[in-house]
Protein backbone atom coordinates (compact mmCIF):
# COMPACT_ATOMS: atom_id res chain seq x y z
CA UNK A 1 0.00 0.00 0.00
CA UNK A 2 3.44 2.72 0.53
CA UNK A 3 3.91 4.99 -2.58
CA UNK A 4 7.51 5.20 -4.05
CA UNK A 5 9.43 6.76 -1.34
CA UNK A 6 10.80 10.19 -1.68
CA UNK A 7 14.94 11.09 -1.81
CA UNK A 8 15.39 13.47 0.67
CA UNK A 9 16.98 16.55 -1.17
CA UNK A 10 20.52 16.70 0.96
CA UNK A 11 20.47 13.28 1.19
CA UNK A 12 19.43 11.65 -1.99
CA UNK A 13 20.26 7.90 -2.91
CA UNK A 14 23.46 7.89 -4.22
CA UNK A 15 25.13 5.38 -7.01
CA UNK A 16 28.78 4.84 -7.61
CA UNK A 17 28.56 4.59 -11.12
CA UNK A 18 25.45 3.94 -13.24
CA UNK A 19 22.89 1.57 -11.54
CA UNK A 20 23.38 -2.23 -12.54
CA UNK A 21 26.82 -1.89 -13.41
CA UNK A 22 29.25 -4.11 -11.63
CA UNK A 23 30.79 -1.77 -9.30
CA UNK A 24 27.41 -0.34 -7.79
CA UNK A 25 25.31 -2.09 -5.03
CA UNK A 26 21.95 -1.33 -6.32
CA UNK A 27 18.82 -0.27 -4.29
CA UNK A 28 16.38 -1.03 -7.35
CA UNK A 29 17.78 -3.84 -8.68
CA UNK A 30 17.32 -3.31 -12.57
CA UNK A 31 16.60 -6.77 -13.03
CA UNK A 32 14.40 -7.55 -10.58
CA UNK A 33 12.34 -9.51 -13.30
CA UNK A 34 14.72 -10.26 -15.64
CA UNK A 35 14.35 -14.18 -15.10
CA UNK A 36 10.64 -14.02 -15.91
CA UNK A 37 10.58 -12.46 -18.51
CA UNK A 38 9.75 -14.52 -21.18
CA UNK A 39 6.89 -16.02 -18.78
CA UNK A 40 5.54 -12.27 -18.76
CA UNK A 41 6.06 -12.25 -22.47
CA UNK A 42 3.79 -15.43 -22.74
CA UNK A 43 1.31 -14.45 -20.70
CA UNK A 44 0.53 -11.22 -21.74
CA UNK A 45 0.03 -12.69 -25.14
CA UNK A 46 -2.33 -15.01 -23.54
CA UNK A 47 -4.31 -12.59 -22.15
CA UNK A 48 -4.18 -10.61 -25.00
CA UNK A 49 -5.66 -13.41 -27.43
CA UNK A 50 -7.91 -14.86 -24.87
CA UNK A 51 -11.23 -14.99 -26.89
CA UNK A 52 -13.03 -14.09 -23.89
CA UNK A 53 -11.25 -10.85 -24.14
CA UNK A 54 -11.06 -10.03 -20.28
CA UNK A 55 -8.80 -7.89 -18.54
CA UNK A 56 -9.81 -6.82 -15.61
CA UNK A 57 -11.20 -8.98 -12.96
CA UNK A 58 -11.82 -11.93 -14.69
CA UNK A 59 -10.84 -16.03 -13.81
CA UNK A 60 -6.98 -15.05 -13.64
CA UNK A 61 -7.65 -12.38 -10.94
CA UNK A 62 -10.04 -14.99 -9.12
CA UNK A 63 -7.31 -17.74 -9.79
CA UNK A 64 -4.77 -15.27 -7.87
CA UNK A 65 -7.21 -14.68 -4.91
CA UNK A 66 -8.10 -17.84 -4.13
CA UNK A 67 -4.30 -19.06 -4.31
CA UNK A 68 -3.51 -16.38 -1.48
CA UNK A 69 -7.05 -17.05 0.32
CA UNK A 70 -6.03 -20.26 0.50
CA UNK A 71 -2.35 -20.08 1.79
CA UNK A 72 -3.51 -17.17 4.22
CA UNK A 73 -6.24 -19.30 5.95
CA UNK A 74 -8.55 -15.62 5.07
CA UNK A 75 -11.85 -15.39 4.75
CA UNK A 76 -11.40 -13.70 1.76
CA UNK A 77 -8.86 -11.90 -0.22
CA UNK A 78 -10.17 -8.99 -2.83
CA UNK A 79 -7.52 -7.94 -5.33
CA UNK A 80 -7.67 -3.94 -6.01
CA UNK A 81 -5.30 -1.42 -8.07
CA UNK A 82 -3.38 -0.31 -4.77
CA UNK A 83 -2.54 -0.08 -1.72
CA UNK A 84 -3.81 3.39 -1.38
CA UNK A 85 -6.77 2.27 -2.92
CA UNK A 86 -7.69 -0.64 -0.63
CA UNK A 87 -6.94 1.42 2.84
CA UNK A 88 -9.74 3.96 1.56
CA UNK A 89 -12.15 1.18 0.13
CA UNK A 90 -11.92 -0.71 4.04
CA UNK A 91 -12.90 2.22 5.70
CA UNK A 92 -15.55 2.91 3.51
CA UNK A 93 -16.74 -0.95 4.07
CA UNK A 94 -16.85 0.23 7.41
CA UNK A 95 -18.50 3.10 7.35
CA UNK A 96 -16.23 5.29 8.71
CA UNK A 97 -16.72 9.01 7.05
CA UNK A 98 -17.54 12.91 8.24
CA UNK A 99 -16.72 13.95 11.86
CA UNK A 100 -15.25 10.37 12.60
CA UNK A 101 -11.82 10.06 13.57
CA UNK A 102 -8.65 7.32 12.86
CA UNK A 103 -5.72 6.79 14.76
CA UNK A 104 -2.25 6.13 12.65
CA UNK A 105 1.15 6.88 13.25
CA UNK A 106 3.01 10.11 13.27
CA UNK A 107 5.89 8.31 10.76
CA UNK A 108 5.27 6.47 7.88
CA UNK A 109 3.81 6.87 4.05
CA UNK A 110 1.27 9.29 3.03
CA UNK A 111 -2.01 7.10 2.69
CA UNK A 112 -1.95 5.96 6.35
CA UNK A 113 -3.51 10.16 6.50
CA UNK A 114 -4.58 10.45 2.63
CA UNK A 115 -6.61 7.75 2.98
CA UNK A 116 -8.22 8.54 6.45
CA UNK A 117 -9.01 12.17 4.46
CA UNK A 118 -10.41 10.74 1.43
CA UNK A 119 -13.31 8.76 3.30
CA UNK A 120 -14.34 11.82 5.26
CA UNK A 121 -12.90 11.40 8.31
CA UNK A 122 -9.72 13.13 10.62
CA UNK A 123 -6.56 11.47 11.12
CA UNK A 124 -5.11 11.65 14.24
CA UNK A 125 -1.21 11.24 14.39
CA UNK A 126 0.48 9.26 17.29
CA UNK A 127 3.95 8.81 17.65
CA UNK A 128 6.05 5.79 17.57
CA UNK A 129 8.00 3.83 19.43
CA UNK A 130 12.02 4.39 19.00
CA UNK A 131 12.98 1.04 18.60
CA UNK A 132 10.70 -0.32 16.43
CA UNK A 133 9.91 2.86 14.64
CA UNK A 134 5.80 1.74 14.67
CA UNK A 135 3.30 3.00 16.11
CA UNK A 136 3.48 3.25 20.00
CA UNK A 137 -0.02 1.42 21.83
CA UNK A 138 0.14 3.50 24.70
CA UNK A 139 0.28 6.91 22.70
CA UNK A 140 -2.35 5.95 20.64
CA UNK A 141 -4.82 4.88 23.54
CA UNK A 142 -4.49 8.11 25.19
CA UNK A 143 -5.95 9.73 21.64
CA UNK A 144 -8.89 8.17 21.73
CA UNK A 145 -12.00 10.82 22.13
CA UNK A 146 -15.48 10.12 21.87
CA UNK A 147 -15.03 10.68 18.06
CA UNK A 148 -12.65 8.07 17.44
CA UNK A 149 -14.05 5.57 15.28
CA UNK A 150 -10.47 2.81 13.97
CA UNK A 151 -7.72 2.74 14.72
CA UNK A 152 -5.13 2.25 11.75
CA UNK A 153 -1.23 0.78 13.05
CA UNK A 154 1.04 0.22 10.29
CA UNK A 155 3.82 -2.15 9.89
CA UNK A 156 7.46 -0.36 9.07
CA UNK A 157 10.05 -1.29 7.33
CA UNK A 158 10.94 -4.82 8.62
CA UNK A 159 9.04 -4.87 11.72
CA UNK A 160 5.40 -5.43 12.28
CA UNK A 161 3.67 -3.14 14.95
CA UNK A 162 1.90 -4.71 17.85
CA UNK A 163 -0.80 -6.25 16.92
CA UNK A 164 -1.53 -7.98 19.94
CA UNK A 165 -1.80 -4.53 22.27
CA UNK A 166 -4.00 -3.20 19.25
CA UNK A 167 -6.12 -6.36 19.39
CA UNK A 168 -6.42 -5.39 23.00
CA UNK A 169 -7.00 -1.66 22.58
CA UNK A 170 -9.43 -2.24 19.75
CA UNK A 171 -12.07 -4.62 22.04
CA UNK A 172 -11.74 -2.86 25.42
CA UNK A 173 -12.43 0.59 22.93
CA UNK A 174 -15.04 -0.70 20.64
CA UNK A 175 -12.92 0.21 17.99
CA UNK A 176 -12.59 -0.99 14.13
CA UNK A 177 -8.77 -2.31 13.56
CA UNK A 178 -7.66 -1.90 10.64
CA UNK A 179 -4.17 -3.31 9.94
CA UNK A 180 -1.73 -1.67 6.92
CA UNK A 181 0.24 -4.51 6.09
CA UNK A 182 1.46 -3.09 3.29
CA UNK A 183 5.22 -3.94 3.71
CA UNK A 184 4.73 -7.05 5.28
CA UNK A 185 3.42 -9.84 3.10
CA UNK A 186 5.20 -13.18 4.27
CA UNK A 187 5.33 -11.83 7.79
CA UNK A 188 4.02 -13.73 11.02
CA UNK A 189 3.92 -12.62 14.45
CA UNK A 190 2.64 -15.11 16.93
CA UNK A 191 2.17 -17.48 14.22
CA UNK A 192 -0.84 -14.99 13.01
CA UNK A 193 0.35 -14.07 9.24
CA UNK A 194 0.48 -10.10 8.85
CA UNK A 195 -2.73 -8.32 7.07
CA UNK A 196 -4.94 -10.67 9.51
CA UNK A 197 -4.49 -9.81 12.65
CA UNK A 198 -7.52 -6.33 12.50
CA UNK A 199 -10.41 -7.00 11.03
CA UNK A 200 -9.14 -6.36 7.25
CA UNK A 201 -5.19 -5.80 6.08
CA UNK A 202 -3.36 -4.92 2.59
CA UNK A 203 -0.99 -6.43 0.70
CA UNK A 204 1.19 -3.82 -1.87
CA UNK A 205 2.54 -5.24 -5.15
CA UNK A 206 4.21 -2.29 -6.19
CA UNK A 207 7.34 -3.96 -7.60
CA UNK A 208 9.91 -3.47 -4.60
CA UNK A 209 7.76 -5.15 -1.93
CA UNK A 210 8.36 -8.61 -0.72
CA UNK A 211 5.75 -9.74 -3.50
CA UNK A 212 6.04 -6.80 -6.01
CA UNK A 213 5.29 -6.70 -9.45
CA UNK A 214 5.91 -4.84 -12.77
CA UNK A 215 3.22 -2.82 -12.16
CA UNK A 216 0.40 -1.42 -9.27
CA UNK A 217 -1.71 -3.58 -7.52
CA UNK A 218 -2.56 -4.87 -4.05
CA UNK A 219 -4.94 -6.91 -2.19
CA UNK A 220 -7.04 -6.72 1.04
CA UNK A 221 -6.92 -9.59 3.22
CA UNK A 222 -9.58 -10.12 5.83
CA UNK A 223 -11.63 -13.36 8.27
CA UNK A 224 -15.04 -11.03 7.97
CA UNK A 225 -16.40 -12.78 4.65
CA UNK A 226 -19.32 -10.18 5.16
CA UNK A 227 -16.67 -7.23 5.03
CA UNK A 228 -15.08 -9.06 2.02
CA UNK A 229 -18.62 -9.19 0.00
CA UNK A 230 -19.14 -5.20 0.53
CA UNK A 231 -15.29 -4.72 -0.51
CA UNK A 232 -15.96 -6.96 -3.63
CA UNK A 233 -18.85 -4.53 -4.73
CA UNK A 234 -17.16 -1.23 -3.81
CA UNK A 235 -14.05 -1.91 -5.86
CA UNK A 236 -16.10 -2.50 -9.07
CA UNK A 237 -18.80 1.20 -8.81
CA UNK A 238 -20.65 -0.71 -6.70
CA UNK A 239 -21.45 -3.62 -8.37
CA UNK A 240 -22.17 -7.14 -7.02
CA UNK A 241 -20.18 -9.90 -8.98
CA UNK A 242 -22.19 -11.30 -11.67
CA UNK A 243 -24.74 -8.45 -11.88
CA UNK A 244 -23.07 -5.66 -13.91
CA UNK A 245 -24.38 -2.14 -14.64
CA UNK A 246 -26.58 -2.63 -11.44
CA UNK A 247 -25.37 -0.34 -8.60
CA UNK A 248 -26.00 -0.96 -5.01
CA UNK A 249 -23.44 1.60 -3.87
CA UNK A 250 -21.45 4.53 -4.42
CA UNK A 251 -18.38 2.76 -5.47
CA UNK A 252 -14.93 3.50 -7.31
CA UNK A 253 -13.12 1.87 -9.82
CA UNK A 254 -10.20 0.00 -7.82
CA UNK A 255 -9.84 -2.89 -10.07
CA UNK A 256 -7.01 -5.50 -10.65
CA UNK A 257 -5.72 -6.35 -14.32
CA UNK A 258 -5.73 -10.26 -15.44
CA UNK A 259 -2.09 -9.74 -16.89
CA UNK A 260 -0.56 -8.96 -13.24
CA UNK A 261 -2.53 -11.25 -11.77
CA UNK A 262 -1.65 -14.29 -13.96
CA UNK A 263 1.96 -12.78 -13.52
CA UNK A 264 1.76 -13.44 -9.69
CA UNK A 265 0.73 -16.53 -9.73
CA UNK A 266 3.23 -16.94 -11.59
CA UNK A 267 5.99 -15.75 -9.49
CA UNK A 268 4.12 -17.37 -5.90
CA UNK A 269 6.06 -20.42 -5.53
CA UNK A 270 8.92 -18.81 -5.21
CA UNK A 271 7.95 -16.03 -2.64
CA UNK A 272 8.97 -18.25 -0.36
CA UNK A 273 12.54 -18.51 -1.35
CA UNK A 274 12.52 -15.27 -2.40
CA UNK A 275 11.31 -13.90 1.68
CA UNK A 276 13.79 -16.29 3.24
CA UNK A 277 17.11 -14.89 1.60
CA UNK A 278 15.91 -11.21 2.48
CA UNK A 279 16.05 -12.65 5.75
CA UNK A 280 19.19 -14.49 5.45
CA UNK A 281 20.39 -11.16 4.57
CA UNK A 282 18.91 -8.90 6.75
CA UNK A 283 20.26 -11.48 10.01
CA UNK A 284 23.89 -10.67 8.41
CA UNK A 285 23.60 -7.26 8.70
CA UNK A 286 22.26 -7.25 12.55
CA UNK A 287 24.75 -9.54 13.88
CA UNK A 288 27.55 -7.41 11.96
CA UNK A 289 25.79 -4.26 13.20
CA UNK A 290 24.97 -5.06 16.81
CA UNK A 291 28.08 -4.03 18.42
CA UNK A 292 27.72 -0.33 16.58
CA UNK A 293 24.71 0.68 18.68
CA UNK A 294 27.23 2.61 21.05
CA UNK A 295 28.79 4.11 18.43
CA UNK A 296 25.87 5.69 17.01
CA UNK A 297 24.53 2.89 14.32
CA UNK A 298 21.27 1.16 15.60
CA UNK A 299 20.37 -1.72 13.57
CA UNK A 300 16.53 -3.23 13.60
CA UNK A 301 15.39 -4.78 17.20
CA UNK A 302 16.83 -8.40 16.48
CA UNK A 303 14.02 -10.62 17.66
CA UNK A 304 13.01 -12.65 14.97
CA UNK A 305 9.20 -13.08 15.57
CA UNK A 306 7.43 -10.07 13.61
CA UNK A 307 9.92 -9.37 10.78
CA UNK A 308 8.96 -9.27 7.15
CA UNK A 309 12.16 -7.95 5.37
CA UNK A 310 10.57 -5.40 2.83
CA UNK A 311 13.10 -3.27 4.03
CA UNK A 312 16.51 -2.93 6.00
CA UNK A 313 16.69 0.26 8.24
CA UNK A 314 19.68 1.07 10.62
CA UNK A 315 19.25 4.32 12.57
CA UNK A 316 22.13 6.59 12.35
CA UNK A 317 22.77 9.50 14.16
CA UNK A 318 25.37 10.77 11.47
CA UNK A 319 22.89 9.55 8.32
CA UNK A 320 23.79 11.72 6.20
CA UNK A 321 27.43 10.87 6.23
CA UNK A 322 26.96 7.28 6.18
CA UNK A 323 24.66 7.69 3.38
CA UNK A 324 27.95 9.87 1.85
CA UNK A 325 30.56 6.75 2.81
CA UNK A 326 28.43 4.11 0.98
CA UNK A 327 27.16 6.19 -1.85
CA UNK A 328 31.96 6.54 -2.21
CA UNK A 329 32.11 2.36 -2.26
CA UNK A 330 29.23 2.50 -4.78
CA UNK A 331 26.34 1.12 -2.52
CA UNK A 332 22.95 2.74 -2.71
CA UNK A 333 20.52 3.73 0.32
CA UNK A 334 17.40 5.22 0.65
CA UNK A 335 15.90 8.04 3.25
CA UNK A 336 11.68 7.04 2.86
CA UNK A 337 10.00 9.35 5.27
CA UNK A 338 12.30 12.75 5.12
CA UNK A 339 9.31 14.19 7.72
CA UNK A 340 6.55 12.92 9.85
CA UNK A 341 3.82 13.14 8.43
CA UNK A 342 1.86 16.05 10.08
CA UNK A 343 4.88 18.24 9.04
CA UNK A 344 4.01 18.06 5.40
CA UNK A 345 2.10 20.67 4.20
CA UNK A 346 -1.12 18.34 3.51
CA UNK A 347 -1.80 17.12 6.83
CA UNK A 348 -0.43 19.68 9.04
CA UNK A 349 -4.22 21.27 9.06
CA UNK A 350 -5.23 17.79 10.91
CA UNK A 351 -2.45 18.10 13.32
CA UNK A 352 -3.37 18.74 16.95
CA UNK A 353 -2.37 22.15 18.50
CA UNK A 354 0.43 21.66 20.93
CA UNK A 355 1.11 18.13 19.71
CA UNK A 356 4.68 17.00 18.96
CA UNK A 357 6.02 13.35 17.87
CA UNK A 358 9.46 13.29 19.08
CA UNK A 359 10.29 9.89 18.01
CA UNK A 360 8.90 10.31 14.65
CA UNK A 361 10.70 13.31 14.22
CA UNK A 362 13.76 11.40 15.00
CA UNK A 363 13.14 8.93 12.73
CA UNK A 364 12.62 10.80 9.95
CA UNK A 365 16.34 12.65 10.55
CA UNK A 366 18.47 9.18 11.31
CA UNK A 367 16.81 6.38 9.41
CA UNK A 368 18.61 5.05 6.52
CA UNK A 369 17.73 2.37 3.57
CA UNK A 370 20.09 -0.75 3.13
CA UNK A 371 19.90 -2.52 -0.38
CA UNK A 372 18.03 -6.11 1.20
CA UNK A 373 16.58 -7.55 -2.16
CA UNK A 374 16.52 -11.12 -3.15
CA UNK A 375 19.46 -10.35 -5.92
CA UNK A 376 21.90 -9.78 -3.51
CA UNK A 377 25.67 -11.62 -4.09
CA UNK A 378 26.92 -12.84 -0.50
CA UNK A 379 30.00 -10.54 -1.79
CA UNK A 380 27.68 -7.62 -2.28
CA UNK A 381 26.14 -8.44 1.16
CA UNK A 382 29.56 -8.14 3.23
CA UNK A 383 30.15 -4.90 0.78
CA UNK A 384 27.14 -3.14 1.89
CA UNK A 385 27.78 -4.49 5.91
CA UNK A 386 31.38 -3.65 6.09
CA UNK A 387 30.74 -0.30 4.54
CA UNK A 388 28.95 0.73 7.16
CA UNK A 389 31.36 -0.96 9.59
CA UNK A 390 34.36 0.94 8.14
CA UNK A 391 32.35 4.07 8.60
CA UNK A 392 32.12 3.85 12.60
CA UNK A 393 35.58 2.77 12.76
CA UNK A 394 36.64 5.75 10.52
CA UNK A 395 34.48 7.88 12.59
CA UNK A 396 35.80 6.30 16.20
CA UNK A 397 39.71 7.05 14.66
CA UNK A 398 39.00 10.60 13.95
Amino acid sequence: MTPDPVRRADAPTAHHGAPGTPDTVDFFPPGLFEEDRHALIRLVREVGLDPEQRFILGRRTAAFEDLLRTALGAADVIACSSGTSALTLILSAMGIGADDEVIVPAFGCAPLAASVIRAGAVPVFADVRPDTLTIDPDRAERLVTARTRALMPAHMFSVMADMPRFVDLAARRDLRLVEDSAVAQGGTLRGVPAGLWGEAGVYSFVQVKTCGMPGEGAVITTRDQELGHRLRMLRNHGQRPGQRFVHHAVGVNSRFDEVQAAFQAHRFPGFADRLARRAEIAAHYTERFAPLADHGVHPPVPDADGRCFYVYAVLAEERDALAAHLAQRGVSTHVYYPRPLPEHRAFAPYARAGTHWPHASAAADRHLALPVHHLLTDAQVERVAEGVVSFVRRRARA
